[in-house]
């Protein structure tokens, strides 16, 4: 069993000032609204309800973080995955968009104990250009990103393949980049990305 599994809802926060101490490695799930984020998590905790996802794109706007819990003491945490903000969704207000986009930044660009980024595109749309403006921003830091094209039951495995050529190549200029076709759904991809995350999490886990 992974030991995402026993992950656990842990703060939800408005303002980084409102996040925990940076402790631990944390991985962020970062993406377009309704690009399927709550359920990449839920799944990859083998959970249904511990990220929630609503029904109105764009109507998410905390940090949310789930605790991994230290299999050697279980009441502490050995890593958090953190949900934020998804970004671009067009009928938000500019004012409240730009807010989002502050907190976002902000995360990526101050968090010390940030240990990877799982950036979730839909396979059938491609890298937008929020996306590319996001992945330019991230690479002169040098955290390593998992692009995860989520939705990839919709395409055939030729497409598939195909897509993963066209957003490495889009994203060329992130230095520490892995694709991976993803399906919250039909469960593609699942164990390529739980490996991935795992060793952010905690790298001397080979599992």
């Amino acid at each position: 069993m992974s030991i995402l599994h026993q992950t656990k809802f842990f703060v939800s926060a408005a303002k980084l000032h409102q996040l925990p101490e940076a402790s631990v490695p944390e991985v962020c799930f970062v993406g377009r609204s309704n690009v399927g984020k709550s359920s990449a998590i839920n799944v990859l905790a083998n959970q249904k309800r511990l990220a929630f996802s609503s029904k109105t794109p764009g109507r998410t706007r905390l940090i949310n973080m789930f605790g991994v819990p230290n299999p050697q003491d279980t009441s502490r945490a050995m890593g958090f995955l953190v949900d934020l903000p998804g970004y671009g969704y067009a009928s938000v207000a500019q004012n409240t968009r730009e807010e989002w986009a502050d907190v976002l930044g902000a995360y990526l660009r101050e968090r010390e104990s940030l240990a990877g980024i799982v950036l979730l595109i839909d396979i059938r749309r491609g890298v937008t250009d929020l996306d590319r403006r996001l992945a330019e921003w991230i690479a002169p830091t040098g955290i390593p990103v998992l692009a995860l094209l989520t939705k990839a039951d919709k395409l055939p495995y030729g497409q598939r393949v195909r897509a993963v050529f066209d957003v490495t190549k889009e994203l060329k200029n992130i230095g520490a980049l892995k694709v991976i076709p993803f399906s919250s759904t039909n469960r593609i991809g699942l164990e390529e990305t739980t490996n991935e995350i795992v060793n952010w999490i905690n790298p001397k886990d080979e599992s």
